[in-house]
């Protein structure tokens, strides 16, 4: 199995990109790029192939499971993981996320201390043991 290297971060809120972005990149050692809302990671993923997509669910312009269905219509950007974060966690909700083809549902506020290994344990759940 490849390991997780490349997140593609979405989220509207700077502060969270803040604390997301040191999390990601200083505790966890990944590369990662962050986007503001969906159709800017849309713009993005032209060119950029992340291994997995972390994504808000609530945003100006063009909120989540709205960018999800685009990706899912890119034959290129379908199989790339896609990780939901929302403060809206009661469990209805995370099966609906669930439902559209989120990976996994992660709760804001996030521990940014733990928020790698919560990443890389969904990343080694969807490749399985190979």
């Amino acid at each position: 199995m490849k390991p997780l290297d490349t997140i593609l971060h979405v989220e509207d809120d700077p502060s969270i990109q803040a604390v997301a972005r040191v999390a990601l990149e200083t505790v966890g050692g990944f590369n990662v790029t962050g986007c503001d809302d969906g159709q800017h990671a849309l713009n993005v993923l032209a060119t950029f192939r992340p291994d997995l997509i972390l994504m808000d669910v609530m945003m100006p312009n063009m909120d989540g499971p709205t960018t999800l269905k685009h990706l899912q219509q890119d034959e290129a950007l379908a199989s790339i993981p896609v990780v939901f974060m929302t403060a809206r966690i009661q469990p209805a909700e995370v099966e609906q996320y669930r439902a559209l083809g989120a990976v996994d549902v992660l709760e804001k506020p996030f521990d940014p201390m733990t928020l790698a290994e919560r990443l890389r344990a969904v990343w080694e759940n969807v490749h399985g043991d190979t």
